[in-house]
């Protein structure tokens, strides 16, 4: 058994990871603030209690056959992370835990009626990030009713997994989780990618940083990974999954910038409030057309849940989305200005996120051609 200081001290750690959900909040100070770190810790020892080695799973008379083959792509994926993409050799993602349910954890974020900035709240280590995590939904939902009481608008979300940035890897690291085990293959080891590269490199307190970074590395690391180590049918359906996600992604990209120039008009000298209102919701109802048209050749099963989000979109989620992936075009440039050498791009990022604000999101618009829709400075969060 390990030292209680020992524990502890990565407890901490977690605390902080954990506090942001990571995947994925609060400058709030209160009587409830303690409650809300004990659920973080609790939550995520009882989700680490859940998880055995995959050798061990694997050779479970009793575990299903698909899931078996699954862990075993799961071992070779945490292996091509390592020697293709450089991400970390250590204990996470080497176990597997079944959640039996659901969502890792359930994130709320949070925007005011005329703004895609998004309320923060603010940790040790991680500084201030836009979105706050709980490991039972009741207790997100509460945050969100209560946050709302204060004219903001908000959104409460399932999380399939997070990342703890490595603190807690004495203690067996980051499970894989049966939340996301099953998804198809590309999205499988995109999520995978994504969540190791939040051990990588992490920028304190910049959640558009360090998400969109994270989605690059998982986009383009599960690319290499279906073209080399995928069959037929996985590079097809991740085509067609991808082909989804992009044209959504840039219907939300052009949604945003459109309520970004209706929302600037709130500091114009003349402006009514009602005119105001009237423009964002022709906003949302022309974004909801738009879709419709865009989902309707669709396979229903892949719709469900594009619908969802898209019958509750609103501030808070279209800022919450932005974080993961308005910068991303930024650190695909990178990536090529790297000769795709992963060790020469994790540099440049680690040197960006060394940075002040300020100096490191100059550098990301720098490296996006003006032309593009994400060259404009994205919501901070």
């Amino acid at each position: 058994m390990r030292p209680i200081h020992r524990f502890l001290t990565g407890a901490r750690g977690a605390f902080a990871a954990l506090g942001a959900s990571l995947l994925l909040g609060a400058c709030a100070q209160g009587g409830g603030e303690l409650g809300y770190y004990w659920q973080s810790l609790s939550g995520h020892v009882q989700l680490m209690w859940a998880a055995d080695a995959m050798d061990d799973w694997i050779a479970r008379p009793g575990t299903p056959p698909a899931l078996r083959e699954r862990l075993r792509l799961a071992q070779r994926a945490r292996t091509f992370a390592v020697q293709e993409l450089h991400l970390p050799d250590n204990p996470s993602y080497r176990r597997y835990a079944n959640l039996k349910r659901s969502s890792a954890v359930w994130n709320v974020v949070a925007a005011p009626p005329y703004s895609l900035k998004l309320h923060t709240w603010c940790f040790p280590v991680l500084g201030c990030v836009g979105y706050r995590g709980y490991f039972s939904q009741a207790g997100a939902r509460a945050e969100a009713d209560l946050l709302a009481t204060q004219g903001l608008e908000v959104d409460v979300y399932g999380v399939p997994a997070y990342s703890t940035l490595g603190t807690m890897n004495w203690l067996g690291g980051d499970p894989l989780l049966s939340t996301f085990v099953h998804w198809p293959e590309g999205d499988f080891v995109r999520l995978l990618f994504h969540e190791l590269a939040h051990q990588k490199v992490y920028a304190e307190g910049d959640t558009l940083f360090n998400e969109s970074f994270a989605t690059a590395v998982g986009r383009i690391g599960s690319a290499e990974w279906l073209r080399t180590q995928a069959g037929a049918a996985a590079r097809t359906e991740a085509a067609a999954s991808e082909a989804r996600r992009e044209g959504f992604r840039q219907l939300t990209r052009e949604t945003r910038a459109q309520l970004e120039q209706i929302y600037a008009l709130n500091n114009a000298p003349a402006h009514t409030e009602q005119p105001l209102e009237a423009m964002k919701k022709e906003a949302m109802e022309r974004f909801r057309e738009r879709y419709a048209a865009l989902a309707a050749t669709w396979p229903a099963a892949q719709r469900a849940g594009y619908d969802h989000w898209v019958a509750t979109a609103n501030n808070a989620s279209f800022g919450a989305q932005a974080a993961y992936d308005e910068w991303v075009p930024a650190f695909e440039a990178l990536f090529e200005q790297s000769a795709r050498n992963w060790p020469r791009f994790y540099d440049a990022v680690q040197a960006l996120a060394q940075q002040n604000a300020d100096q490191r999101h100059a550098a990301l618009r720098a490296l996006i051609a003006p032309s593009t829709p994400a060259a404009k400075e994205p919501p901070r969060v």
